[in-house]
């Protein structure tokens, strides 16, 4: 008993409504609203808006100091999709941006109705986003941060009000009881209920208007210039284009009624805002409130008006002639300032999308006799081929905004959803880099074999034909991802102008639409992953060319020709920048020193001695200590003589004048010394192997780390392949076995070799 007793006592202290705050007269919420403007003048739209923002913080830019940067920032929406979700939904950095420009596309413009349709192809996680993100909606709607009031009435009501008794009302609606003060608090959620006690009616606005609404549009702007003191809310509310809703709209009928009645009988505004109070609007997808979901199969409700015939009689009672307040509303009020969603427009769902005409044309229908306003969020989710139910209906196009869901098209994405479904363990089965050339993979079934954007920036790809394929598919994927790959040229690096970077981001709304499915890619993975995963054996990239070239036997249009083995000259160059980065081991102060000197030495002619202003070093300055350097930096000898000009013009111009004397920056700051200290950093990586490549003790020595027979070796190729091991594992995320194969592997098919004989096509950046 001592066990239930606790149990129960866990549960009678556990509220699940403790962000519900407390109803608040009118003069208290005004107060609420002089403290907190920006939170207690929303409608669903900024609420909405702030809600995204609530849970994506702001994203990152790898290239924030490169000056055609578009902004094509890396969102975190684990918390908005991820984080307490039984189905995640994970956005690539593609959609995350696009959910990002359409959400500050609400929070900056006019508020117009719209039918935001979220359109994608079958599998692609259009029914686990939107579910996702009203879960998350309804989530933060319901605390203190996202809290929106309603404006709810209390009216005294006499004994024999309407001819009824209120012992008979009591007996016929317990379930709308509140306790004696007449307040609501402990109503079921979600609006619409009425509280009934011996002297009181507290009727909520059965369309959840905005408690400042009751202020008479004709001096609302006078009101709120009056009443709020923050001069610079002031300035956003009076002049941006998402507040004029403040100012534009009006309360329900049932509420304008209410007032004008009141305002008869009282005389006097301030005793009818007696009668109004503002309480939390609590949504509810499951009771209705404020978020409403429809599936196709989901029958319409044959009640298109709703009424209380109890309250009509009291409401006739207090306000002669009967009907001076009709008490008539529909179902789109218990959305209103809410979500209305449709799953998939076909069946019933496609009648709903027609019924949302006027609404979303004029924000008003007719409930009987009587006129409703609706100012709601309308979502919808759609496949391609149901998009033919709009080509009749030309007045809804500019009432209808798409937001593509797609195929995922970032690898990395692609990467987590394997992680998330199988879990995180399977990245031990792998050698670093084979888990996402699977995903390069999948994702390149999505991408179309041609791209204007990506042909108009690379003219000639063949000359990349080491590092990536024809189509330029494997690129387009990396600049998809937010990374510029080190081995392009300078030349193209520069010519990636921030236009042609819109131009390319701009095509992935098309792409992303055929190929894999998500579906289909978690199933290829189980079959790659039972087939190959071993306790004893990493899965390498001979097992993945093996399991695709299977498929592509099967089904020849399922990849571009030459796909597979581009994508391994790719994993070769990338394994090969590794293990040069993992053997680097230079005197990073000396190179400093160089670089420094060299820097200092351009500006005097050969045959000259000069102490350094920056090392302090005396330098005898003649063309050995020029070739020195110069050959460091993979400078030509014929070309020596343009590179010194080119260097002492932009330290003289720029580095000297700008950045140190008038920026006070140290040289090592500078433009200058950056782009000559990557460069001659780039040219000892790209050469650290030289030494090993003919040497058959080194290869020797690599194959039997870890044995007995290698101690026996000289002791500088011990102490290398140590290091080299120890940052392969440490840098790469290798493990022991996988860095010592990864070695071999490199040393037998001789990578470096391959690619010093390409030449040097960019700087290699760690």
């Amino acid at each position: 008993m001592g066990a239930l007793t606790k149990a129960l006592a866990t549960l009678k202290q556990y509220k699940e409504d403790r962000h519900r705050q407390d109803e608040l007269c009118f003069t208290e919420f005004l107060g609420e609203v002089v403290e907190r403007p920006e939170r207690n003048i929303r409608n669903v739209t900024q609420v909405y808006a702030d809600m995204v923002h609530h849970y994506v913080s702001d994203g990152g830019d790898e290239y924030a100091s490169d000056p055609e940067s578009i902004s094509y920032l890396n969102y975190n929406c684990c918390n908005l999709f991820v984080e307490g979700s039984d189905r995640p939904f994970f956005a690539d950095r593609l959609f995350a941006n696009r959910l990002i420009r359409h959400v500050e596309s609400l929070s900056v413009g006019d508020q117009q109705n719209k039918i935001y349709i979220f359109d994608g192809p079958h599998g692609s996680g259009k029914s686990t986003f939107l579910n996702n993100l009203l879960r998350k909606f309804e989530e933060y709607a319901n605390t203190p941060e996202g809290t929106r009031y309603e404006l709810v009435w209390r009216l005294q009501v006499p004994e024999l009000a309407g001819g009824v008794q209120l012992l008979n009302l009591i007996g016929k609606l317990p379930q709308l009881l509140s306790e004696e003060e007449g307040r609501a608090d402990d109503a079921e959620p979600g609006g619409g209920e009425k509280g009934i006690t011996a002297n009181w009616l507290t009727l909520p606005c059965p369309s959840h208007d905005h408690p400042l609404l009751i202020v008479p549009k004709a001096i609302r702007r006078q009101f709120l210039d009056e009443l709020l003191d923050n001069d610079q809310f002031k300035a956003q509310l009076f002049h941006e284009k998402r507040y004029e809703w403040v100012f534009r709209e009006e309360p329900c009928t049932i509420c304008l009624s209410l007032y004008q009645e009141l305002l008869k009988k009282e005389g006097d505004p301030l005793k009818v805002l007696e009668s109004v109070f503002a309480r939390p609007y609590v949504f509810n997808r499951r009771l209705g409130a404020g978020i409403s979901v429809f599936n196709p199969g989901d029958r319409r409700s044959q009640r298109n008006v709703r009424t209380d015939d109890e309250v009509q009689r009291i409401l006739n009672g207090l306000f002669s002639p009967a009907g001076k307040v009709p008490y008539l509303y529909s179902g789109y009020a218990k959305i209103n300032n809410g979500i209305y969603a449709l799953m998939d427009v076909k069946s019933h769902n496609t009648e709903r999308l027609m019924d949302l005409h006027n609404i979303v044309s004029d924000g008003v229908h007719k409930v009987d006799h009587v006129e409703e306003r609706v100012n709601s969020l309308f979502f919808a989710l759609m496949n391609p081929e149901d998009k033919r139910v709009l080509t009749d209906l030309a007045a809804f196009a500019d009432r209808i905004e798409y937001v593509n869901v797609p195929y995922v098209l970032d690898i990395k994405t692609e990467v987590e959803i394997y992680r998330e479904v199988f879990g995180a363990h399977i990245d031990d089965s792998f050698l670093p880099r084979v888990l996402h050339n699977f995903a390069r993979v999948i994702v390149a079934t999505r991408l179309p074999t041609k791209s204007d954007a990506m042909l108009e920036w690379i003219q000639d790809p063949d000359k990349y034909e080491l590092y990536c394929d024809h189509n330029l598919q494997l690129l387009k994927m990396e600049i998809y991802t937010g990374h510029i790959p080190a081995w392009l040229t300078e030349e193209d690096v520069e010519r990636f102008t921030s236009k042609r970077r819109l131009k390319i981001i701009a095509e992935s709304e098309q792409d992303g639409w055929r190929g894999l499915s998500g579906r289909d890619s978690i199933r290829m993975f189980n079959e790659f992953y039972s087939i190959y995963a071993r306790d004893d054996k990493l899965i390498d990239m001979s097992m993945l060319g093996k399991f695709f070239r299977k498929y592509c036997k099967k089904d020849k249009s399922i990849l571009p020709m030459g796909f597979l083995d581009s994508l391994q000259r790719m994993y070769n160059y990338s394994v090969l920048q590794s293990v040069k980065e993992a053997l680097y081991d230079y005197n990073e102060e000396q190179i400093a020193r160089d670089i420094q000197n060299y820097m200092f030495a351009v500006n005097f002619e050969p045959g000259t001695v000069a102490t350094c202003r920056f090392t302090g070093e005396r330098l005898e300055i003649s063309e050995a200590f020029f070739q020195r350097i110069e050959s460091r930096l993979m400078i030509a000898a014929g070309g020596a003589a343009a590179f010194r000009a080119s260097v002492q013009k932009a330290y003289t111009s720029s580095a000297l004048t700008q950045e140190i004397l008038r920026d006070n920056l140290a040289v090592t700051e500078t433009g200058l010394y950056q782009h000559l200290y990557e460069r001659y950093i780039h040219t000892l990586k790209e050469k650290v192997l030289d030494p090993f490549l003919e040497n058959e003790n080194f290869r020797r020595a690599v194959k039997e780390f870890d044995q007995e027979s290698f101690k026996a070796y000289d002791q500088k190729i011990q102490s290398d392949i140590r290091f080299m091991m120890k940052n392969l594992q440490k840098k790469f995320g290798y493990t022991r076995q996988g860095a010592k194969e990864i070695c071999i592997y490199v040393i037998d098919n001789g990578l470096a070799r391959v690619f010093s004989e390409q030449g040097n096509l960019g700087q290699f950046t760690p």
